[in-house]
């Protein structure tokens, strides 16, 4: 290991004891020596050495805790590991100690321990080393057997993180290709699935949460100027009002009964506040936006309006940064960070605090670049209402804007509720449901009613759809979908067919693979949203792997051709083929008979030129291309070519390129049909 890598190591467990002058806070080579001294307790006595059968956790945990590596005595309830495996294992759980993303507290560090111990017994029992495991998938299937089915996404997302840092680590435990197989294998939760929003009313409600934002930004300095105008004429008013009841007299926007218009009083009076929405140029985003009439539009509309502004930038970023809505909700005004990668550019982050994971009082999500119009648009809502915060007469409270919620409560003073506000407990957070039944001309709700083809890409990502999803209702919008839906596209952006969504997933996609592997360990994302990212990835894949050993893809070199393409995708040597979803490329792509599973793009076509991939261009012998698998629901598309074909055909000039391409087309057709009606 070089040094550079050395010097990324250092104790992060959360104890008063992991401090750098400890002399167990940096090992000086990888592996430590056997003696090098892991735990040390308050009296600087040596508790455990890295070579020890057992290492007590004690001094960190404050009580009896071990963790048995399975190379000492026999112990009766601990099964046994061999020692060659065992001090992989000790490697294992001593990067998690040292590494850039290990466990922070003694019981995720013996949750982990739990979990991958189990992995080593296994090999220990069958007789390999755990670093040989990609050799045997044998043995590599059995894993699901002896995992917890309850923790088996975190399991797959730490064996994910182990592969990334192989070359630190020393050794491969599951290469990608053996992780997506055992993805694929294992148990699915199928009743607790969240559902995948159909990428048509995904798209949709982006677009609209988009649109709203945007156009809040454009007339952002007309918002400003009607608020802050609206609150100098309460201030106004209420500077000569003592204790807390306000006389209707008081309001501003109206004409006092009694046509003083407040000449003794000194109170200022600007008539029904629509005057003043016309006068700033609100009416019309009330009216697009609210769907209010002229005389329905109150000051309280100001207050609703901008109610929806800052509710549409939540729902626009738990779409794009994997955010559960607890997270988003507590985001502050600073929270948009830029990091700066050589290898990448330009990596967008939110910087928050995790409900889940205590130990990181500072967690990150990488998000979308687009995720900065949400961010500037609820954080001009909440300096807005900030402003309302010091009464006049009042000493000014300091504010950092930094410290600034970006969703808090509504402090206008022409506010419904006059009771005092209990600042010290955050505001409920509505249901996506509330927010769209409060806000109904942000969605058309016709726009949500599923189709049948919208049906049938949900079911194909969650299998166990509910009635309650059936076609012809509408889809019932709900934050933990925003999460997985973002994850699922993500990974196969092509879902999605709009441009620049693709892009945006793909630019996250990346983004996340960079800091959840790649060596890439500076920044520390939130651990939940990691596991979650990784596990849907491996998901995506089983899925396509599944889908391409079902009987419904033929080979036209026959079933042993099949298996070996198949089992190319699901060994390590398919690393590029698999990469796929890390990098938000395409795993295999279709074309016009089936799909190609060819590693690198062809320079034949495939999508409108079937020349090539039916053996068509090879006259007297057919040779179809050894990487595509035919797909028999493909035959009317194919049957609709052949039409084409033969009219072009009869056009073409004898001998000429034209007509030798379009022949070998046909002969591709047939070659096609005899396979399919083979099988």
């Amino acid at each position: 290991m070089t040094k550079n890598i050395l010097s990324e190591l250092g104790l992060g467990i959360d104890s008063p004891l992991a401090i750098p002058d400890a002399p167990n806070y940096r090992p000086p080579c990888w592996p430590p020596q056997r003696d090098w001294p892991v735990i040390i307790d308050a009296a600087g006595q040596v508790v455990s050495r890295w070579g020890d059968a057992i290492w007590r956790l004690d001094p960190w945990a404050g009580k009896r805790l071990t963790l048995n590596f399975g190379d000492g005595p026999a112990k009766k309830y601990v099964a046994a590991i061999d020692p060659a495996n065992a001090d992989l294992l000790r490697t294992v759980i001593g990067w998690w100690l040292y590494g850039p993303n290990g466990a922070r507290g003694y019981r995720g560090l013996k949750t982990r321990f739990d979990q991958m111990r189990r992995l080593f017994v296994l090999c220990t029992q069958e007789g390999i080393l755990a670093s040989e495991l990609s050799h045997f998938p044998r043995v590599a299937d059995l894993l699901p057997k002896v995992l917890q089915a309850s923790r088996s996404g975190e399991f797959l997302a730490l064996l994910h993180e182990l592969y990334e840092r192989r070359d630190a680590l020393g050794f491969t435990l599951l290469d990608r290709a053996g992780l997506a197989r055992l993805a694929a294998a294992m148990p699915d939760h199928q009743k607790l699935q969240t559902p995948y929003i159909p990428p048509r009313i995904w798209h949709y409600q982006i677009t609209r949460l988009r649109e709203c934002l945007d156009d809040f930004l454009a007339h952002r300095g007309q918002v400003e100027e009607c608020f802050r105008f609206c609150l100098a004429a309460y201030r106004h008013n209420s500077a000569s009002l003592q204790g807390q009841r306000r006389p209707q007299s008081f309001y501003p926007f109206q004409w006092p009964s009694d046509g003083s218009n407040g000449k003794w009083t000194g109170r200022q009076y600007y008539g029904p506040f629509i005057d003043t929405a016309h006068r700033f140029g609100m009416v019309e985003l009330f009216r697009r936006w609210l769907g209010v009439s002229d005389d329905e539009i109150r000051i309280q509309t100001l207050s609703r309006y901008l109610n929806l502004v800052s509710r549409s930038g939540l729902c626009y970023l738990l779409n794009f940064s994997l955010m559960r809505v607890e997270e988003a909700w507590n985001l502050r005004a600073d929270c948009l960070h830029i990091e700066r990668d050589p290898q990448f550019g330009d990596i967008h982050v939110l910087c928050g605090r995790t409900t889940k994971t205590m130990s990181d009082s500072e967690a990150l999500w990488v998000t979308s670049p687009s995720a900065q119009v949400a961010v500037e648009a609820m954080r001009v809502v909440a300096d807005l209402r900030a402003e309302c915060d010091s009464p006049p007469g009042e000493a000014s409270v300091p504010d950092d804007p930094a410290k600034r919620y970006l969703l808090d409560y509504c402090l206008e003073p022409w506010g419904t509720k006059f009771t005092k506000i209990n600042r010290t407990i955050r505001p409920s957070i509505p249901s996506y449901a509330h927010v769209l039944q409060w806000f109904d001309k942000l969605f058309d709700r016709e726009q949500l009613r599923i189709t049948p083809e919208d049906f049938e890409l949900a079911r194909l990502v969650t299998p166990t759809l509910t009635d309650e999803f059936a076609v012809g209702k509408i889809w019932p919008l709900a934050w933990h979908q925003l999460r997985r839906t973002g994850a699922v596209n993500m990974q196969a952006s092509g879902l999605v067919s709009d441009a620049s969504l693709q892009f945006q997933l793909k630019h996250v996609a990346r983004a996340m693979s960079l800091y959840y592997g790649q060596n890439h360990s500076r920044v520390r994302l939130e651990e939940k949203a990691h596991t979650y990212y990784v596990r849907t990835m491996y998901e995506t894949l089983g899925r396509q792997l599944q889908q391409l050993t079902s009987n419904r893809f033929v080979s036209p070199h026959g079933e042993k051709r099949k298996s070996e393409i198949v089992r190319l995708i699901s060994a390590s040597d398919a690393k590029k083929a698999i990469n796929l979803a890390k990098k938000g490329t395409v795993t295999h792509r279709p074309i016009l008979l089936g799909i190609c599973t060819s590693r690198t793009p062809c320079p034949y076509g495939g999508i409108d030129n079937i020349a090539r991939c039916g053996g068509g261009d090879s006259p007297g012998e057919t040779k179809p291309c050894a990487d595509v698998l035919y797909d028999p629901e493909q035959l009317d598309e194919v049957e609709v070519l052949e039409a084409v074909l033969d009219e072009r055909l009869a056009a073409a000039e004898v001998d000429s390129p034209l007509r030798t391409s379009l022949e070998a087309q046909k002969r591709s057709v047939e070659n096609y049909r005899h396979v399919i009606r083979q099988t």
